[in-house]
């Protein structure tokens, strides 16, 4: 059984988070031995520690923060570790400089973000990712910038991530309109991205300002989740005059029975890789609107027909697809459809736990 140590830097509540918490529900204690290993502390610390996985904290101040390479070197001794999975640079520079002090451990890497490095980062990645056995996209994009980024091609393999398509496929009765007081004739609009500056909640309010001008119908957008731009968010929906149609709900843990209660999600996001919510919303069998933006065209295109993709930061050609979809409840179950095949077809857990195990047989030449 191949001992894997995951290694990321922030374990908290994001979609990172997520790709290696089911990746370890997934293969621990069947094809692997799981340990897990962090510098700052959140929620995914306690959900792992749940499932029975060793934690260790290892302080990370920087990517070549030597006294992390020495106790990460210790740490694997220790363990025994076959291979390292990383997640962010930080971590995965600091995993490679610690095979100079333990060459048996081989290192493997998924990249979560589309994003052009400088010149001296395009170095430092030629020089240390020779030292990495593999390295996962999920997405084609983001095969691409890492190429441009110093990084070979012949490394990088794209896997796209995946969900349990049972658990999220599998319906539940939603208490969300009722808790708000929703009647059932309104459209409800849900996105459940975290408050931050690459999510792009004002773009998003702001076309639910335009929305109001271009509709008579009922509708409600729900706001889930919490983050430093929510007060910002807040003030901006009063300004505009929207308290009436949006709901800010804070951070929620039953993000299914969200899912399930609404009619439609939006991600209007900057900067995307490959959305987790998204492909999570897909199984619930919910149509999906989002930005063009990097992978979100892997998941929402001609071949997969599921939603629509819109320019980040159209506020009227934002509003005008939602209202689109508000219109046509023919195109919306045609969307919820080819939502569910999508997501079974190429988004599926099973498929990307067997290809990442796969890629961790290789790096090991197993």
């Amino acid at each position: 059984m191949i001992k894997v140590l995951y290694l990321l830097n922030h374990a908290g509540k994001a979609g990172t988070e997520r790709y290696v918490q089911t990746l370890i529900e997934k293969l621990n204690n069947k094809k692997i031995k799981a340990y897990f290993a962090y510098n700052e502390n959140g929620l995914l610390v306690e959900r792992l520690e749940a499932l029975g996985v060793e934690t260790f904290r290892i302080e990370m101040k920087n990517p070549f923060d030597i006294k992390a390479v020495r106790e990460l070197s210790k740490l694997c001794k220790k363990l025994d570790i076959d291979l390292i999975h990383t997640q962010f640079l930080r971590e995965n520079y600091i995993s490679l400089l610690s095979r100079i002090l333990n060459r048996r451990v081989k290192v493997m890497y998924t990249n979560h973000f589309v994003m052009k490095n400088g010149a001296v980062l395009k170095i430092t990645n030629r020089l240390l990712t020779r030292l990495e056995s593999n390295i996962i996209a999920v997405c084609n994009k983001g095969k691409d910038v890492m190429i441009s980024n110093g990084i070979s091609g012949k490394k990088i393999h794209v896997i796209f991530n995946g969900v349990d398509v049972d658990f999220w496929g599998t319906p539940v009765e939603s208490t969300i309109r009722k808790e708000f007081g929703i009647d059932d004739d309104t459209f409800v609009f849900l996105c459940g991205s975290r408050f931050a500056h690459d999510k792009g909640h004002k773009f998003l309010i702001n076309a639910v300002y335009q929305l109001k001008k271009i509709t008579q119908k009922k509708f409600k957008c729900i706001l889930s989740n919490d983050g430093p731009l929510l007060e910002e968010c807040k003030k901006q929906v009063a300004d505009l005059g929207l308290g009436d149609d949006i709901i800010f709900t804070g951070f929620r843990k039953d993000i299914k029975n969200l899912i399930y209660g609404s009619d439609l999600y939006v991600n209007s996001s900057e900067h995307e890789a490959l959305s987790f919510a998204i492909i999570e919303v897909l199984a619930c069998g919910v149509p999906v609107i989002a930005t063009d933006m990097a992978g979100n065209g892997d998941i929402i295109n001609d071949e997969t027909n599921c939603g629509i993709l819109v320019n980040y930061n159209d506020d009227k050609g934002l509003a005008q697809a939602i209202n689109k979809l508000m219109e046509d409840k023919e195109l919306r179950s045609k969307f919820s459809k080819n939502a569910l095949k999508a997501v079974k077809e190429k988004f599926n857990l099973d498929k990307v736990a067997n290809e990442t195990y796969n890629l961790y047989k290789e790096s090991l030449k197993i």
